[in-house]
């Protein structure tokens, strides 16, 4: 008796063996409908499911002749079977069979590749509400902004992850297709009961009409939300990389034991795995953009899509599980350093305060026009000279005779920076 097809996991859902065990899997459920149909006897039927086998390097021989893998796959599974072969196949064509396939794959890929997603939501929630509170500066174009907390980075991150397996999983089901519609998708030669049955065994939805394939611009979907995805964990990994320079060493990845930076230089930790990750994403993109190319077939198929997904789909699957695994792994165990946090937030001696300082001063009456000027003239000392930034404004005449000093001494109080800090984790779902 053939064992019943289950999910493997990735590396295995892309193996040779396992491709074949679903081509033959869908043979032998179109056989069972076409006996429920009674268009092919049950004994057959049963002959089949039980002599039904195939062996690669057979399949590989007999293509190397015949120049066709469901042909030479279909030959030697007929020489398992004997003379109830033929009726295997029975009206349908290649594509009803790779097509059906390829969305299995993707779809069992998917259902894994959230699995994966779902893990690295849990470390991000775990660390981000560990680091709820832990205040660092904000940057923009890389400079010195104001106030955040490590915690609300990584809560931004919990929250783009959770878009992405929003994202994915309309992809899954959008690639959860299967056809047996026969050549040119007329069902000229098969009943439609046959592609329901063998769908819905197999956990896909009949694609409402195909031509001879199943149309590309569901792969494209499914391959560029992969490459969002990477896209995503570039943009972590490059945050982190950043946070890792010697000038800045907020965070670093993990540094284990015997581990080595350089073969030069015995002294380095290096961001390598975050680099990784951060190249890889660029695969990604690259594959996505084949699948697009993908979309457009000659009339009711041509096979310039058939080479490309040989390559791309696999190894786009693959690589994002890959990739996953390692951007959980580096956050599970990111060393965080909060006293470097705090003392690059200081490096700029308050400046990043400026806009409290400017907001506090139009609020009192100020023009909005003159306040700018009078907080720049004091920052543009700070940055030339290095001095204290609310020294200098308690000295202005100008700041003093419109503020009080206990209100300039107030708008530098970093809990007024962080008072929304429990309603932002709210609304991300992480109170």
């Amino acid at each position: 008796m053939i064992r019943r097809y289950t999910r493997p996991s990735m590396g295995k859902i892309w193996d040779e063996e396992n491709k074949f065990r679903i081509w033959l899997e869908i043979e032998i459920l179109a056989c069972e409908a076409q006996a429920e149909l009674g268009v092919i006897p049950r004994e057959a039927v049963n002959v089949i499911r039980e002599r039904a086998r195939f062996y690669i390097p057979r399949i590989e021989d007999i293509e190397r002749e015949v120049k066709h893998d469901v042909i030479a796959f279909l030959t030697n599974v007929g020489e398992y079977v004997g003379p109830e072969s033929r009726y295997i196949h029975l009206g349908m064509t290649s594509s009803d069979v790779l097509d059906t396939c390829l969305g299995l794959q993707m779809k069992q890929s998917g259902e894994l590749l959230l699995e994966d997603l779902r893990a690295l939501t849990t470390v991000l929630a775990r660390r981000a509400r560990e680091f709820k509170t832990t205040v660092m500066v904000g940057r923009t174009h890389g400079i010195h902004a104001e106030p955040v907390t490590f915690g609300l980075k990584l809560a931004l991150w919990y929250d783009e992850t959770r878009r992405n397996i929003a994202r994915l999983t309309a992809a899954v089901e959008r690639i959860g297709v299967g056809q047996v519609s026969g050549a040119v998708g007329t069902f000229e030669h098969l009943s439609p009961k046959v592609e329901e049955y063998v769908c819905a065994k197999l956990g896909l939805t009949p694609a409402p009409i195909s031509t001879q394939v199943v149309q590309r611009d569901r792969h494209a979907e499914f391959m560029s939300t992969l490459a969002v995805v990477g896209a995503s964990l570039e943009k972590f990994a490059t945050e982190i990389r950043h946070l890792q320079k010697t000038e800045v060493l907020e965070a670093e990845e993990y540094f284990s034991k015997g581990q080595k930076g350089s073969s030069a230089m015995p002294h380095k930790r290096n961001p390598i795995t975050c680099e990784r990750i951060a190249g890889l994403a660029r695969v990604l993109r690259g594959n996505a953009l084949a699948a697009m190319e993908n979309v457009a077939l000659w009339h009711e198929r041509d096979i310039t899509h058939s080479s490309v997904e040989r390559i791309v789909v696999p190894d786009s699957c693959i690589l994002l599980d890959y990739m996953l695994a390692l951007t959980t792994e580096v956050l599970d165990q990111l060393l965080v350093y909060p006293d470097h946090m705090r003392q690059n937030l200081e490096r700029t001696h308050g400046l990043i305060f400026s806009q409290s300082v400017l907001l506090a001063l139009t609020a009192k009456g100020m023009k909005r026009e003159d306040a700018y000027r009078i907080v720049q003239t004091s920052a543009m000392e700070v940055w030339q000279q290095g001095k204290d930034f609310k020294g200098l404004l308690l000295q202005s005449q100008e700041v003093m005779g419109t503020l009080t000093q206990a209100e300039v001494e107030e708008l530098f109080d970093l809990q007024r920076a962080m008072r929304n800090v429990d309603y932002l984790f709210a609304r991300v779902g992480l109170d």
